[in-house]
């Protein structure tokens, strides 16, 4: 079974369908590139994605680890270059609330981090820049 079905709307607009949950997302071309921007990119995805997946990641080793990071956030930076147009670079800002992390904790995150299946699928010419952060 497939995973997504996406389907062109017009006016630089698509419809995505998630096969097994039925959810459904809109895209549309960025004001930049001949596109209303009413919703998220393309490449917007792909910045939410390393973000999503970076907590996902790091959830399951929390929850292995006997550890806690609810309400831990990631901001995602998308810097887009020319010739051709690309993601150049995702800047990625994880805060983490106050929960007095160990050193092994910490150690926990970085980890998963670093090897979330998304931060290992990007091209290795897309700059990831990442940033934890402790409040």
């Amino acid at each position: 079974m497939e995973t997504v079905k996406t389907i062109y709307l017009g006016d630089l607009r698509t419809k995505a369908t998630h096969m097994q949950s039925g959810n459904e997302l809109i895209t549309d071309a960025p004001k930049d590139n001949h596109g209303k921007g009413e919703a998220f990119s393309p490449t917007d995805l792909l910045a939410t994605s390393l973000g999503c997946c970076m907590l996902s990641v790091i959830g399951i080793a929390a929850n292995a680890h006997n550890f806690n990071i609810v309400g831990a956030e990631v901001k995602t930076t998308k810097i887009m270059i020319a010739n051709p147009r690309k993601v150049g670079e995702l800047i990625v800002d994880l805060y983490f609330p106050p929960n007095n992390y160990s050193e092994k904790e910490k150690k926990i995150i970085d980890n998963a981090v670093k090897t979330c299946p998304v931060t290992l699928s990007l091209h290795p010419d897309v700059k990831q820049t990442i940033s934890i952060h402790y409040l």
